[in-house]
């Protein structure tokens, strides 16, 4: 035990003083809340941007619909000839030319406009032209088969679903996806977390092995030893840095905002501007995310993330043990990253959709795979037994792997010139 100690310690103080370790811990936070803000102020130059358009409209029916707005000016060029209008276009360097024919049926007059563009035209503008002209259409085929237009308008239903739970407690239609969000997240920083530090535990092996201090460690300690100290003394360097990250970034991120006068959120939630649907929308979205178990949540990130952790450490020491260099380990990396992006891909694609369905739930025991998908479901709500068993499993593959990695571990340490195959791995087990 004491000289498990002496490895975690080591491997503790090895991983803070590293040079590399310093500088990523604290420039990481500034490179994440730089890209941040870089983001947020491009989007705002962005939406700044006034983009100008010229129409030639032949059938003079729709200059008058389309008005200039915060996004786009509409100039007419209906005055001119086409070609006298797209010379016009390029040598004002304008975002395109809005040609609308003239046709004798509407059916046709659809078909047949065009949009001239140097480059690809915005995607908003287009839909926003299509919309105008399309209702201006539509209107005239109502008045061509004598419908009233306002009778058709007061016709129209518009359904508005108010979800309520059967105690009565009203709930919003986003509540979905704010339970993915907080979930996602959780797995996504675990799956980073595990690929980030469980390359550095692999690392360490590595670079011990190559410069031989191994066969000097190994003289005094058992190679389980050695490698659940590697192991313990690189997860706590990682959740130390984790912490820096978190504290540091969230101040880093309050006092950049306030600087520079950048809201994150885009357009912010300024509820002066907001229709009153939508407060009450937002105010719904709030009472869902603080009647998330948020307690539940953190304390089965903290089991997940210690089991996720030691699961695949485990099998990270044990590639390390195996491999002369960093280079012959990527032959055994498929194996550990596809087991991470499947929970990803299960969590974001079948969980949101079904979080109690049988994918997500097989694949939130599956203890490969149960780290990131369970965190995914548990702000939905998932039966204490299935966390139960969930867990178990996911001990139970621990002490499994743990095992295995450390009868690789064992005979791969002193194992130099040769890259190992899957078959030889297999034999290494069995000594």
């Amino acid at each position: 035990m004491n000289n498990l100690k002496l490895i975690i310690k080591r491997e503790f103080i090895a991983r803070v003083r590293n040079r590399t370790f310093v500088v990523m811990t604290f420039l990481s936070p500034l490179i994440v809340v730089g890209m941040v803000l870089l983001i947020t102020w491009l989007a705002t130059l962005n939406n700044d941007e006034i983009r100008k358009v010229a129409l030639f409209d032949e059938t003079g029916l729709f200059s008058s619909d389309f008005k200039d707005s915060e996004e786009v000016d509409y100039i007419d060029y209906s005055s001119v000839t086409l070609n006298d209008a797209k010379d016009s276009v390029v040598i004002k360097k304008l975002d395109g030319l809005l040609y609308i024919p003239k046709k004798l049926t509407n059916k046709e007059l659809a078909k047949s406009i065009q949009f001239f563009a140097e480059e690809a035209p915005n995607v908003t503008i287009l839909n926003t032209i299509e919309k105008v002209i399309g209702d201006k259409l539509t209107n005239q085929n109502f008045k061509e088969k004598d419908l009233d237009l306002d009778a058709i308008e007061d016709s129209k239903a518009k359904v508005n679903i108010q979800i309520e739970n059967f105690s009565g407690e009203k709930t919003s239609k986003m509540s979905n996806y704010v339970k993915m969000i907080f979930g996602g997240a959780a797995g996504y920083f675990l799956m980073m977390f595990i690929i980030i530090y469980g390359n550095m535990v692999m690392r360490s092996v590595i670079e011990e092995k190559s410069n031989r201090i191994i066969e000097i460690i190994i003289s005094s300690v058992k190679p389980l030893q050695l490698m659940m100290g590697k192991i313990l003394g690189t997860s706590f360097a990682g959740i130390l840095q984790f912490l820096i990250w978190l504290i540091l970034g969230g101040v880093l991120l309050t006092v950049a905002s306030s600087v520079f006068g950048i809201d994150p959120q885009p357009g912010g939630l300024n509820s002066s501007i907001l229709q009153e649907n939508n407060q009450q929308e937002i105010q719904l979205i709030l009472q869902d995310i603080m009647k998330l178990p948020l307690g539940t949540l953190v304390l089965s990130f903290f089991i997940y993330f210690i089991g996720g952790y030691f699961l695949y450490s485990a099998i990270y020491a044990a590639i390390g043990a195996a491999v002369d260099s960093e280079t012959d380990s990527q032959q055994f990396m498929l194996p550990i990253i596809l087991p991470l992006m499947l929970g990803i891909y299960v969590g974001f694609f079948s969980v949101i959709e079904n979080p109690h369905g049988t994918v997500s739930t097989i694949f939130s025991m599956i203890p490969l795979t149960s780290p990131i998908v369970m965190l995914m479901r548990i702000p939905f709500g998932v039966p204490w037994w299935q966390v139960l068993i969930s867990i178990l499993l996911l001990v139970a593959s621990i002490l499994f792997i743990t095992w295995l990695a450390a009868k690789i571990y064992k005979v791969g340490i002193l194992m130099y010139g040769k890259k190992p195959s899957y078959k030889e791995l297999f034999k290494w087990i069995k000594y």
